[in-house]
């Protein structure tokens, strides 16, 4: 309470009335004392001057009598006049009050007044008297002079203040009563006004609460045009304007908080202290942890065991807050942690961003890259050195030999056609890769396409005495495709299967039809291929078995090629093949075309 503005305004105001009062009261008081006092001097100097005009004319020392008459009729005006002869005993020898003739003035009257004016000055003293009632009276003494102009007397006025005194406090409680009206008037326009001026701010103050809370429909209501209206009218504005930077700031949060959310790497942020203050969702499945778990941990417990140079203690005493981290989880996967810091306007670190990126596509592709160029290398370098030393030795004198002459050329004719092979797949898989193929896609029997395939390839069968054996649906399957492309993917699955398929083996091809569906299963009871090889039997220049790859004149390509056809035809291609136990399983899977007629 004793706090409140509205307490202060009517207590100072309550204070000012009060001083004012009391000042003006007090003036009041003693000017009105001052003025009835001179008033009661003025009376008795004037009567006084009356009387000892009179005492000179009649010779008062001589006819006592006649003094006595002439003060007489000044005792109706509730006035004292004592005359007192100059002698030994200051004999009052007349008086208005009859009691007081004949007696010695010292005892009776104030006695340093008579003595003041038998030394010729005129006095003049407000005396109380000393009685329970405490009488104040005005007294004045003239001297009397005779007729030799020597002081042989003196005149003494003694008038009752009383009057004035009851007047006085008449006065006093007139003027109490109007400073207790004027205080209780002062404190209940005090408390209006207060109200009127704290009331408005109070509101402004419980309003600003409520905005502090979060709650930002807050309206002042404008009661005037002075200072408070302004200051309700700026609130709201303030309002206004605050609500309308809020909603934007939220709104770009909200863009934000979807961006860092949904975008494809890991965003943690932590405070200068090791806090974790915000970690995405890819950031809590990159590093496999929750986000209960992350609130209970530093920044230095989480990452001390997958990198130990990733961590706030290792960079503070590096100085190092710019750079990246290489992270190896489980399961081969490889992240990369690119680190920044958050400077406050002082220069301060505020804290760190850490930006996660799984890298384990990208270095798979990069050794993969490293791999095909190591391949292609080889693969040329193989042939070429031959070509080379064939000629080299034509050219040293192997030439004379005819016979020798053309078993080199016949070496160096294979090795070429070797290469332009390795060449003519490596640009059909650039031209895949790169969606500049030529396709003359139209409808075509998937029967016809794998009957022309096994025609084309069972010379190769016959000659290691294997067993083909092509089983095609009953109906005829139409599909939307390039014959000769869906041919050749055919081809070479066959043509692995003769290769890695003993002598007098058997290979099986068939064709079905299943939900619209049409599937090529060409199965062999070859020498099967590792589980271990499975995932990456498809890569460019992967060979399970190299040496023997390449002594059979394959380059590695062709499923890669096989692969890259089918998926440009909406379809699929799938290798299966068990551990320890022979034959592998192809199944090409492409979309037919629902109430096709058949061709012809």
């Amino acid at each position: 309470m004793f706090k409140s503005i509205r307490f202060k305004f009517i207590t100072i105001y309550f204070l000012l009335v009060f001083m004012a009062m009391v000042i003006v009261g007090a003036f009041l008081l003693q000017q009105f004392e001052q003025y009835h006092l001179g008033v009661v001097r003025g009376n008795l100097t004037q009567i006084a001057g009356s009387v000892m005009t009179t005492l000179e004319e009649i010779d008062w020392q001589n006819n006592k009598e006649e003094i006595q008459k002439n003060i007489g009729p000044y005792e109706k005006m509730g006035m004292e006049i004592y005359v007192i002869e100059k002698n030994n005993d200051f004999t009052i020898i007349s008086s208005t009050n009859l009691s007081y003739w004949n007696q010695n003035a010292m005892y009776i009257l104030d006695s340093n007044l008579i003595m003041s004016a038998f030394h010729g000055e005129i006095e003049e003293k407000d005396i109380v008297s000393g009685q329970e009632n405490q009488i104040s009276s005005k007294n004045m003494v003239f001297p009397l002079y005779d007729e030799h102009s020597r002081i042989a007397g003196a005149v003494y006025l003694r008038q009752n203040l009383e009057d004035i005194h009851k007047t006085l406090d008449q006065s006093k409680f007139i003027l109490t009563r109007a400073t207790l009206l004027a205080l209780f008037t002062t404190i209940l326009l005090g408390y209006l006004l207060a109200k009127s001026i704290t009331g408005p701010i109070n509101d402004v103050t419980i309003k600003a609460e409520k905005m502090a809370k979060g709650d930002f429909d807050q309206v002042v209501e404008v009661k005037s045009d002075d200072e408070i209206g302004q200051l309700a009218n700026m609130f709201n504005y303030l309002t206004a304007r605050l609500k309308s930077a809020l909603q934007e700031m939220s709104n770009e949060k909200k863009k934000m908080d979807t961006i860092i959310n949904n975008m494809a790497d890991g965003l943690i942020a932590v405070t200068a202290e090791g806090k974790i203050i915000h970690a995405n969702p890819v950031a809590l499945e990159m590093l496999k942890l929750e986000g209960k778990t992350l609130a209970n941990k530093s920044f230095d417990e989480v990452f001390y065991p997958l990198n130990q140079h990733l961590t706030l203690n290792h960079l503070t005493n590096q100085k190092k807050w710019y750079g990246s981290e290489m992270i190896d989880m489980e399961k081969g996967i490889k992240l990369r942690a690119k680190y920044a810091p958050i400077i406050r306007e002082d220069g301060d670190l505020e804290g760190l961003v850490v930006l996660l990126q799984d890298v384990t596509e990208h270095e798979k592709l990069e050794n993969m890259r490293k791999e095909f160029v190591a391949n292609v290398s080889h693969e040329l370098k193989t042939p070429l050195t031959t070509i080379k030393s064939y000629t080299e030795t034509l050219l040293d004198g192997a030439m004379e030999s005819k016979e020798l002459t053309t078993q080199f050329l016949t070496v160096v004719e294979s090795e070429t056609d070797r290469m332009t092979r390795l060449v003519q797949d490596l640009l059909q898989l650039s031209n895949l890769d790169f969606k500049q193929g030529r396709w003359n896609k139209k409808e075509v029997c998937i029967n016809d396409i794998v009957k022309d395939a096994v025609l084309k390839i069972e010379v190769s069968a016959k000659n290691k005495r294997q067993q083909l054996v092509c089983k095609t649906s009953e109906e005829d399957t139409i599909t939307y495709a390039d014959k000769d492309k869906i041919e050749q993917v055919i081809l070479n699955v066959l043509s692995n299967a003769i290769k890695y398929t003993s002598k007098e083996g058997r290979i099986e091809i068939a064709v079905q039809t299943v939900n619209n569906i049409g599937k090529i299963i060409i199965k062999d009871n070859g020498i099967g291929i590792p589980s271990k090889d499975l995932p990456r039997i498809f890569e460019r220049f992967y060979r399970v078995d190299k040496a023997r790859s390449r002594e059979m004149g394959g380059t590695g390509l062709g499923l890669s090629i096989a692969k890259q056809i089918v998926e440009a035809h909406d379809g699929k291609i799938e290798i299966f093949s068990e551990e320890k136990e022979p034959g592998t399983s192809v199944v090409i899977t492409l979309p037919t075309l629902e109430k096709a007629s058949v061709l012809n």
